[in-house]
């Protein structure tokens, strides 16, 4: 199986391929999709000691799980105040905590299984374009007061000491966050999976499933797994196979670049390790690698196929907008890929009868939600706890078809225009 050509796959460390499923196979434990949902599910799993199946289209961390920003941070897409008014106040309290624990566990899982090819960096800055000191102190009070979680405030003068344009104000700095290579994550975790016993099959899309009594089936074109439990983790590549979550998510395409090899023209507009992301909500996320050599790149989205090489335009134009002394940093190589966004805007996480759950939506949410999703799913099916109930105020609700992709191409430009006023306002 081939892997769309990113930075991550041509730094991509362990290169093993998995054959595909063939005949019939029996576990505990079967799951659709072998991103960070499915792959976290299926550790937590195979670490209790259950048998356990990964079914996987294309290849391990093929998706967005493989070839997003690579930030690890707390929190959601969503707003707090947001969350709260759906799912109470208490509720939120205990979700921001989950986020925050999904943080933490990437960082164990790194550190236990010493998965160094991960890379992780701490250290996640987010930045204002606007002047608004008064409401980001408070901001940080408020997580200070509420969780006991930290962050670094930074005055003006001091975020462009280290990220030199004048586009950018006061930011926050989370110390206890942290940046990495996603794709060799997700392979080191494969890895440890089958080292349990688990068994992960690649190019196996499975084909069909029957979820009625208490042995499941789900077929591919070569092979069927039957199990007492089934777990559909599989993101913005999302087939037609079960209409409950096709219906309940919008394919939303979002667009990376890499520079080449510059490290003093980058060092020129940005000091730090930190990655960077803007407090637009149409807004940029960016990041040096490979120890500063290199600048990654990313933002835009499109509800519609698009062309790559234009929206990578638009990147560069935001880019050189921010920094001009970027200006001739050369883009080297440019990657696109879908996320899967809820109406609701937070991830879908649940039970939809007895042995079938479903772990998906993380579209905007980082690799911290995707994890502890995984983790929760493979606590209720082990018994240990329902956690995975906080998360039923936002269950499978009808994304809105076609209308809902054009609405929601909509709300991004109406998004990037307040923006833009709102700067222009500063």
């Amino acid at each position: 199986m081939s892997y769309p050509d990113t930075y991550y796959r041509r730094t991509m460390t362990d290169p093993a391929e998995r054959s595909a499923l063939k005949g019939r196979e029996e576990c505990d434990t079967v799951i659709v999709g072998g991103g960070l949902a499915g792959l976290t599910t299926a550790l937590q799993l195979a670490r209790a000691g259950q048998s356990v199946i990964v079914l996987e289209a294309e290849s391990v961390g093929f998706g967005a799980s493989g070839r997003n920003g690579g930030f690890v941070g707390a929190g959601y897409a969503t707003g707090s105040d947001e969350i709260a008014r759906i799912a109470g106040k208490e509720a939120a309290r205990k979700l921001h905590m989950m986020s925050i624990e999904g943080m933490d566990f990437v960082r164990d899982t790194i550190r236990e299984l010493a998965i160094d090819d991960a890379r992780p960096i701490p250290g996640i800055m987010s930045v204002l374009r606007y002047d608004d000191a008064a409401d980001l102190k408070a901001y940080a009070d408020g997580l200070r007061r509420d969780y006991g979680y930290e962050l670094e405030f930074m005055e003006r003068d001091r975020v462009r000491s280290v990220l030199k344009s004048e586009r950018y104000f006061q930011a926050l700095r989370d110390g206890r966050a942290f940046h990495m290579h996603p794709l060799n994550y997700l392979r080191a975790v494969a890895r440890e999976i089958e080292r349990l016993g688990g068994r992960i099959f690649e190019g196996s899309p499975a084909r069909s499933v029957d979820l009625d009594g208490a042995q499941k089936r789900v077929a591919t074109a070569g092979g069927e797994v039957f199990a007492r439990h089934v777990v559909f983790t599989t993101g913005g590549y999302t087939g037609a196979l079960l209409g409950a979550l096709k219906r309940a998510f919008l394919p939303i395409a979002t667009y990376v670049m890499v520079s080449e090899e510059a490290p003093d023209m980058i060092a020129s507009a940005i000091a730090t390790s930190d990655a960077i992301g803007d407090n637009r909500r149409a807004g940029d996320y960016y990041r040096v690698i490979d120890g500063g050599k290199r600048l990654l790149w990313g933002g835009r989205i499109t509800t519609r196929a698009a062309s790559t090489e234009a929206l990578v335009k638009e990147l560069r134009a935001e880019m050189v907008g921010t920094y001009p002394q970027l200006a001739g940093l050369k883009t080297e190589l440019a990657w696109s890929g879908l996320m899967s966004y809820a109406r609701h805007l937070m991830p879908q996480i649940g039970k939809m009868r007895d042995g079938v759950w479903y772990c998906t939506a993380f579209g905007g949410h980082g690799l911290n939600t995707t994890a502890i999703g995984g983790k929760v799913i493979a606590e209720g099916i082990l018994g240990q706890s329902e956690r995975y109930s906080l998360f039923s105020p936002f269950g499978l609700v009808w994304a809105g078809g076609l209308a809902g992709l054009a609405v929601a191409q909509l709300t991004y430009w109406k998004l990037q225009a307040q923006d833009w006023w709102r700067e222009r306002a500063a």
